[in-house]
This record gives structure tokens, sequence and C-alpha cells, in this order.
């Protein structure tokens, strides 16, 4: 009897010294210096290489046409389709999920920071090539039941994207390019959370 009154004893001591130092650890003094600790340091946090960031952005070119927003105001006030969902893009920085200017640019961004972004062609989609220009026998794509006009995107197995720059007697020519090769892109970035 005594060894079970003698437990008891001990876990009730126990329980209330963990409950009691549970409830020391988040006591703050007067000036409420654990709260400030928390908030400055979530203030302080900046965009880093292997943060995973979510941001908000507004696309244009040079002349100010809106190319691609995650903003669905803006992107109705620029007329652009209608996506199902508009959310911040989200990336890990560094982990080559974006252009590499884009990434440059958000380095050292903290919350709710907006800040303007001026890519040359070098930072964002590159130089048109050439060498991405192809030429395919009409034939070919007569088969696989394309519309062959100007302008028709057309996708390869592999999933990349051209579109259709000229239909001749016998080929097609199809320029596999970035729409946004050789463009100097502008990109207003707010910064919504960094993990």
């Amino acid at each position: 009897m005594n060894k079970l009154f003698f437990a008891a004893l001990l876990a009730g001591v126990l329980l209330f010294g963990c409950i009691g130092s549970a409830t020391d650890a988040n006591t703050t003094n007067d000036s409420g210096e654990l709260m400030n600790k928390i908030n400055v340091s979530e203030i302080d946090k900046k965009v880093a290489t292997g943060s995973t960031v979510r941001v908000d952005y507004v696309g244009t070119l040079e002349n100010g046409t809106v190319f691609d927003t995650s903003i669905e105001a803006e992107a109705k006030k620029a007329g652009l389709p209608q996506r199902p969902a508009y959310e911040p893009l989200e990336f890990k920085v560094g982990a080559g999920q974006m252009i590499p200017g884009f990434e440059k640019g958000v380095m050292g961004m903290k919350v709710n920071q907006t800040k303007t972004i001026t890519l040359l062609p070098e930072d964002g989609y590159g130089e048109p090539s050439d060498e991405m220009v192809i030429s395919v026998p009409k034939v070919t794509l007569e088969e696989s039941n394309i519309t062959l006009e100007v302008g028709t995107s057309v996708y390869t197995s592999t999933g990349a994207a051209g579109v259709i720059r000229e239909v001749g007697a016998e080929n097609v020519t199809i320029d596999f390019n970035h729409p946004l090769a050789g463009k100097t892109l502008v990109f207003r970035v707010t910064v919504r959370d960094i993990q």
C-alpha cells in the first residue's frame, strides 16, 4: 500500500514539475522580450539559397505589355486568358526551377517586400537561336492531323513546344525558341512567404 501511495505521489510531483517547467519556459518579462525575439526573427528573414518562397508577380515586356501574372485582377486587366486558379508562385531558390535572373532578383528580399526586377535576355530566356528553327516534311504533320497554319502551336513527343512560322509546298518551318527569347523582361515581385 505504501509503495502504491509513494508511486502516485511521485507521479503527481513529476506531472506538476513538468507543467510548471513548460509554463515557465513560455513566460515573458514585462517588456514582452520573448514575443519581440519571435517577431524580429520573422521580420528579418530574407530569401537565401535553399529557401522555399512564395511570390506574387506581374511580368511585362519593356513596353508594358503584361505576358504573365499570378494575380487574377492583373490578368483580367491585361486581357490574358483566365486560369482555373491564381496563387502565389512557389519555388525553391537554387533548385533551377526558375530562370536565373528571377532567382537572383529575389535574393535578400523580405516577406511583403515588393521589388521591380529587370532581366536582359541572357538572364531570362536567352537569345533566339537558328538551331531551334527546324524544317519538317509537311506530310509528317498532316499525318498527325495538325492544322498547318502560321501561328499554330505544335508539340513534340517529349513535350517541347514550337510554333509554325512558315508553310511551304513540301516543308513546314517550326520555331522551338521560347516565345520570350531575345526579350527584356520586367517583373514586379512581392514576397508572400519564406520557408
